[in-house]
């Protein structure tokens, strides 16, 4: 089905794509130290270190970052070559740099806060869609759903939709993202989402014999 004639989703399908997923997730929800927060300024770190990275690689480096800089203000009085250091086990030199430059910005232009705005968030050095969206939910509560490449995949194979080559930008899927998301708790349901892609649904191997979806799985009848 061409993302360009995807009609809307089946309101009941949807209901049941939600709950087998929260069930699933009782088990499965993985433990990491900015899920136990919704410290703005915490999350911030966490989703910088999460761009292009695996969680259990920047569990180790946003610990160190908290405690060498344990407030906005701290880290913004760095030097780069400092915040670099720290960061380089995970590559990507730049990242380093825009954290910094977003550091400086954050104290000049928004008094030392991390805004609740999406749209405020996206004028920060490194912060594009996925990142701001993800700040807004898991610390300020705000139902925005995020997609990823994970969160694509789930969606283009359980409900067998195809989304454009490249999915952050894939308006359709974003559009399906948030359709599917709940109002009530869509931090965590952002987060299992991203589990379930990263340990059942995945890009190869996908485990379909131990899915809470494979009865209803798309992707499944169709091979």
């Amino acid at each position: 089905m061409s993302a360009k004639t995807l009609p809307p989703l089946d309101t009941q399908q949807v209901l049941w794509f939600r709950r087998q997923l929260r069930s699933w997730s009782k088990q499965h929800f993985r433990d990491f130290p900015w899920r136990k927060t919704t410290d703005p300024y915490k999350i911030f770190i966490a989703e910088f270190l999460l761009q292009k990275t695996a969680a259990a690689t920047a569990a180790p480096i946003y610990e160190i970052l908290l405690d060498r800089y344990p407030t906005l203000a701290d880290l913004s009085a760095a030097r780069v070559e400092e915040i670099a250091e720290i960061m380089d086990p995970l590559g990507l030199f730049f990242r380093s740099q825009r954290l910094y430059d977003s550091a400086q910005q954050l104290q000049t232009q928004f008094g030392g806060q991390i805004p609740s705005s999406e749209t405020e968030l996206l004028q920060l050095p490194g912060v594009g869609i996925y990142t701001a969206r993800s700040i807004c939910t898991n610390a300020f509560g705000q139902t925005k759903a995020v997609l990823d490449t994970n969160v694509a995949r789930i969606i283009e194979r359980f409900f067998g939709v195809r989304g454009e080559r490249v999915k952050s930008r894939c308006k359709i899927l974003w559009g399906l993202a948030q359709q599917i998301a709940p109002q009530k708790e869509t931090s965590r349901w952002n987060l299992t989402l991203l589990d379930f892609g990263a340990g059942v649904c995945t890009a190869q191997k996908p485990r379909c014999d131990e899915c809470p979806l494979r009865k209803r799985c798309q992707s499944l009848r169709s091979n």
